[in-house]
């Protein structure tokens, strides 16, 4: 990151520096694995199971961040744990969980999403050596890629994040949840399924499609550089000695953060799209400053920032090692960690 790795690193081997200096900066030095020194078959294998427990641990404060993005003013909800308690109480762990089994199948986007980047930063090299350059372009691209499979499922899954036991939160209510008599999991997903295609028609799993790309693509384009920038920082102000994977795990959370506050804004629009069924990002817009002011425009950041702290840091650590694990066997040696 703090110098490019050679253009073919299978054959070139640097030289040893024998400066004291150099051997210093060679070790702070963070060495990026690209697309074509992974064994790809390690490389899936890990990932989906890696991707899976990140999921079970982040998604509770998905949904609560859902929710606070949706509900009107502090009608439900007063913040983040005043959340979590109150669904807690009411539904109990089952209820921080609601549309988790539908929210799994963006598993196949999770491994779209690391494949068109690793793929177009390979491509994108073969223009610029820019890690920069690189990174935002495919950031950018694997959000775009990602999205056009996730808004579906984000759709039903959102839905099914709203029902809960008393007032109506979303556009559509499963039979017998008001009272407090749930359906079995896959007979819920079925019933919102049909609401959405009697309401919208196919249409409706697209419902905040352009919003989402509007969210996610500038999340993922600035997420990306500021990890290298923040990890590259990180890398000069430590002592040789400390581990790469140290500061990677300190950057991918400001990464996340930095990233969380420029786009939170539009998460909040996309979210009201989505699950009020607006059909106008810009009157979405307009309602929410008339309704909530500036600071509408920034609910359920704390709630987002919290979920994406530690789950940064594991997708970070995870996705780091997971490349190191898949590293081919012939180029184990010839990195420093």
């Amino acid at each position: 990151m703090a110098r490019s790795i050679p253009r073919d690193p299978e054959l070139t081997v640097q030289e040893p520096d024998r400066r004291s200096s150099g051997t210093m900066e060679d070790k702070r030095n963070i060495q990026i694995i690209e697309w074509e020194h992974l064994d790809k078959k390690k490389f899936y294998v890990f990932g989906v199971a890696m991707t899976m427990m990140i999921r079970v641990s982040v998604y509770p404060f998905t949904l609560i961040r859902t929710r606070l993005q949706v509900q009107k003013g502090k009608s439900l909800y007063h913040g983040t744990f005043d959340a979590f308690v109150k669904i807690l109480r009411a539904d109990g762990v089952a209820g921080l969980y609601r549309g988790f089994l539908v929210n799994t199948f963006t598993l196949i986007s999770g491994q779209c999403y690391v494949t068109t980047y690793e793929l177009t930063r390979k491509f994108v090299a073969d223009y610029s050596q820019s890690n920069t350059v690189k990174s935002l372009v495919a950031g950018g691209s694997a959000s775009l890629v990602a999205q056009s499979i996730t808004v579906p499922i984000d759709v039903v899954s959102q839905h099914l994040m709203m029902q809960r036991k008393g007032e109506k939160m979303g556009r559509f209510q499963v039979p017998g949840n008001l009272e407090g008599q749930g359906l079995i999991a896959f007979g819920q997903t079925k019933d919102i399924i049909r609401q959405i295609l009697r309401a919208d028609g196919l249409r409706g799993f697209y419902r905040g499609y352009v919003a989402s790309l509007l969210t996610y693509i500038p999340n993922s384009a600035v997420w990306w550089p500021f990890y290298h920038f923040y990890a590259e920082q990180l890398s000069r102000l430590c002592p040789q000695e400390c581990p790469h994977i140290v500061f990677q795990a300190i950057s991918g959370p400001l990464a996340a953060a930095t990233a969380s506050v420029l786009t939170n804004p539009m998460d909040v629009i996309r979210t009201r799209v989505q699950v009020e069924g607006k059909s106008s990002i810009i009157l979405t817009f307009r309602q929410l400053m008339a309704e909530e002011g500036p600071w509408g425009l920034m609910k359920g950041l704390s709630a987002r920032i919290i979920s994406a702290t530690p789950s940064t840091i594991v997708i970070v650590v995870g996705y780091e090692s997971l490349k190191k694990l898949s590293l081919r066997p012939e180029l184990v040696d010839s990195r420093h960690w």
